[in-house]
């Protein structure tokens, strides 16, 4: 019996460790999914800040602290990739709507897996539990199958027990 005990411990801390795994995995994913949603944020606050009459001498960032100044005229368009790393021009209004509508789905995508996330840890944090109890009840088990063998020892010395016997009608007595 404690052979397929051990068993079963060692398949649920197999579970426990590949859904830790896994979870980590998940955390990863949220953080990326966080930092694309703040970048296209970004990109929405700064094509919100361009005033409609366009602007002289704006310092675009180029990377590595490296920023470049241009002139954005009134009808200025944006180039945007709309899928497949296919690049089109669009007006400032429709590449907002496009960043919008992404934002939008990464917060659906992420809200799935946060959900997914808070079942997985549940689910870990249950078999843990379950592990818990496993061990716990795998050393009582073999606590219990050691005992027996000090008992006989204990119960083969002789007890001997004085009993006062009354007779029949007699009163008690201080010694009883």
């Amino acid at each position: 019996m404690a052979a397929i005990d051990q068993a079963e411990l060692q398949r649920i801390a197999q579970q426990v460790e590949i859904s830790r795994e896994r979870l980590q995995s998940m955390e990863q994913q949220i953080q990326r999914l966080e930092e694309v949603k703040s970048e296209q944020n970004q990109a929405i606050q700064a094509l919100i800040s361009i005033p409609k009459g366009g602007k002289a001498d704006v310092m675009i960032p180029l990377g590595s602290g490296v920023q470049i100044l241009a002139n954005i005229p009134e009808n200025a368009g944006t180039v945007i990739d709309i899928g497949s790393r296919i690049q089109a021009e669009k007006t400032r209004e429709e590449a907002i709507l496009i960043l919008s509508k992404r934002n939008e789905e990464l917060n659906n995508i992420l809200d799935k897996i946060k959900s997914e996330h808070a079942v997985l840890e549940q689910y870990v944090v249950s078999l843990a539990h379950q592990f818990t109890s496993g061990v716990d009840k795998l050393q009582k088990t073999e606590t219990q199958a050691s005992e027996p063998l000090e008992k006989p020892l204990q119960e083969n010395k002789p007890i001997s027990i004085k009993r006062n016997r009354r007779k029949r009608g007699t009163e008690f007595t201080l010694d009883d």
